[in-house]
Formats: C-alpha cells, structure tokens, sequence
C-alpha cells in the first residue's frame, strides 16, 4: 500500500472543521483505501458503511433511526446508493455538540453534487481526491506513473501488460456498469466511441461541432458527453480565461483527459516504448504535468485556467489565486527556451511568475519572473509558488 499522508492530512482537517465531509474520485482512485486509513488512526468509536454491501445497505433501510444513535466518526462508502440519506445528514449535521462527523464517499456524478448542494449547503466541505501523485512514488518510478496513471492497481500491476488490462477493464465496467448506476441512459458503445474520439484531440480546444458531425449528432448531445464525463471525473475541462486587451481570445475550453493511464489504453499505447514514438507524446505529457501541478499545489477548479489568442499567444495553465496570478508553460525539451508567446503573456497577464516545466534535470532562472523547473524536482520547487 502506497502511504499518502498529504491526501489524508487534509481529509482529516476537513473534519475537525465541518460536521460533513465528502470524497469525490473517480471509481478506484483510492477512496475507500484511505478511509480505512483514517478510521485505523482515529481515536474514539468508528461506524463504517459500505454501501454496494446489501447487508450494510439492509442497516439503513431508516437511515435516521439507525445514524442518530451513532458516535465519533461514520463513513458511508458509495454514497450515491443510498440518496434518501442527505436530508438525513442535514438534519443530524444541526445537533449541538455535533456527537458524530460525517465522512460521505462517492463518484461525482451530477445527482449526488445536486443532492449534497440542495440538502448540506453551509454543512459539507467537499475534497477531490486524485490518482497517485510524483510526491507519493520513487523518483525512478515517475516514468511508471506517467504511462500507467494514477489509479493505484494500475500503476502497482505487475508488468506494463497487466497494468493496460486493467485500464481497459476498468474503462468497459465503469461504461457498462457505474454510467447507468448514476442514472445516465447513454449506449456504452456510443459514449466509449465519444471517449476515444476525445483522447485523441487530448489537450486541444473544444469544438462540439467537430464531434457532432463525426458522430452524427446534435450539438447539444456531444456537449452532454463531455460534461457527464467530466462530472464523473475522468476529463478536465478547463475553461478560458479573459484578459482585458484588444486581441481577440479563445473562448472555448481545452480538453484534457485526467489520467494519463486511461488516455494511453484509449489510444491504444500498451508501454513506454510506443509512447516514446507516438505523436499525442507531447499532449500526454503535457497533460500530465498539468493534472500533476494541479494536484500538488491543491488548486481548486474555479482557480485554474488556461489562456489563449487567436493571433497564436497562449499560456497552457493560469493559476488565479486571490491577486496572484501564476503562469506555468510545459515543454517536454532538456533546453527549455523563452517564446515571444511568453512576454505577451506576462504581459498582457501581469503575471506574477511564469514557470517552464521541462523534462531536463535542472531548475533555473530564465529571465525576471520566468523560471525553468525541471519535472524531477517539481514538488520540491512547487513549494516556492504555493
């Protein structure tokens, strides 16, 4: 089992804070394991309950008769099984003293973040938990991490093969099976169809038409594939952002497919060898930095932006924090160089910093506020930007 303090730590300081807490990740993504993990490190009585196990299911057939009684901590794993259970939470959220912290596991498909929203607002803190981070394996491992994702049985397979038989079971059962679990009536022939066509325009900028026609259907229809997918969190969408100047900005969002592991068995890229010579190496790459950089520096969503215009200046990753504003570019080249695209950026953004993450294996300074980090040491010289 792979230690993964930082993602713990702050699930734990989620609930000294808030009566509710809630865990949202992708089907396999280590959920559960560090749940237990933190039921194992508690102090005081533990509840746990797993939601896909009928017998447990059965307990809470009158949530509120048996949840009142509880003390200390409760997990309720696959949460999105058990709707009827949120005005419950609300309710014993209130109680004074708050006898019980609530900690919710689930997928975040639209019902269940419209159900926690509606029932728990001002109750719940919400925690995006990712796949494996580079702080979290061997610094030999980081090429393993990229190829195979960030789901933990995929990157702990045995052999390259095993992880990509995995990945590709992973991507029929969660089509066939967990998609129309969350109530979602889409063909899984169709939608894995939309899922292949996607990792293939990886790291580009959305264009529904392109898909609609491809797929012969409407507008509307492909935009609806890519936001169930991306509410399920397998695909990051990451929206534009508007600076005020006189050039004309692109106003679509870039698409990106969250884990590497998954884009590669979409692709159909089995090992490190044919994504050395395959042409998405840079978009997976870049990708995968991104998602990387994200995770490390704890940005939330709202925060995260890419920026781009029509006369070809572009910045792959703008993060807004506050007043500071954060560029990073990422190049996979041993000699990072500086772009006229970047001092439009600095400029017309008044960025603070711009950093160039590269695959060489030295940091240094560029020019003033650009600076080249080196994928190796990114969590170390992430630390200067938080």
């Amino acid at each position: 089992m792979i230690e993964r303090e930082r993602q713990r730590k702050a699930i734990e300081r989620r609930l000294r804070d808030n009566p509710v807490v809630a865990v949202l990740g992708a089907r396999q993504v280590g959920k559960t394991t560090i749940a237990r993990d933190i039921c194992e490190r508690r102090k005081g009585p533990v509840t746990h309950f797993d939601l896909e196990n009928p017998a447990d299911l059965g307990r809470l057939t009158d949530p509120m008769l048996v949840l009142k009684r509880l003390r200390g901590l409760v997990v309720l794993d696959e949460v999105q099984r058990l709707p009827e259970v949120f005005p419950v939470l609300r309710v014993l959220a209130d109680r004074p003293r708050k006898p019980a912290r609530f900690l919710i596991l689930g997928s975040a498909s639209p019902d269940l973040l419209q159900q926690t929203s509606e029932s728990l607002a001002g109750r719940i803190s919400y925690y995006s938990l990712p796949g494996l981070d580079l702080d979290e394996v061997a610094s030999r491992d980081r090429d393993k991490l990229w190829v195979r994702g960030g789901f933990p049985r995929s990157f702990l397979a045995r052999s390259a093969a095993s992880s990509d038989a995995w990945r590709r079971d992973f991507i029929s059962t969660f089509l066939e099976r967990d998609v129309p679990q969350f109530g979602l009536k889409i063909p899984a022939t169709t939608l894995r169809r939309f899922w292949t066509m996607l990792a293939h325009y990886h790291g580009q900028t959305w264009n529904a038409s392109v898909f609609a026609r491809s797929m012969d259907v409407s507008y509307k229809q492909t935009q609806g594939y890519l936001d169930i997918l991306s509410s399920l969190l397998v695909v990051r969408q990451l929206q534009p952002w508007f600076a005020n100047t006189k050039k004309r900005q692109v106003k679509s969002p870039k698409v990106y497919l969250r884990d590497s592991g998954l884009l590669h068995s979409l692709l159909g890229i089995p090992n490190l060898a044919a994504l050395e010579s395959h042409p998405k190496l840079g978009a997976s790459w870049e990708g995968f930095m991104l998602q990387q950089v994200c995770d490390l520096m704890a940005v939330d969503e709202r925060d995260a932006y890419f920026w781009g215009t029509h006369s070809g200046a572009e910045l792959d990753l703008l993060i807004h924090r506050g007043s500071n504003m954060l560029g990073l570019e990422f190049k996979r080249t041993v000699a990072p160089k500086i772009t006229r695209s970047m001092h439009v950026a600095l400029e017309d953004l008044a960025l603070d910093e711009l950093i160039v993450v590269h695959a060489g294996s030295d940091s240094f300074p560029m020019a003033e506020r650009i600076r080249a980090v080196a994928a190796a040491r990114l969590e170390l010289d992430l630390q200067r930007a938080r």
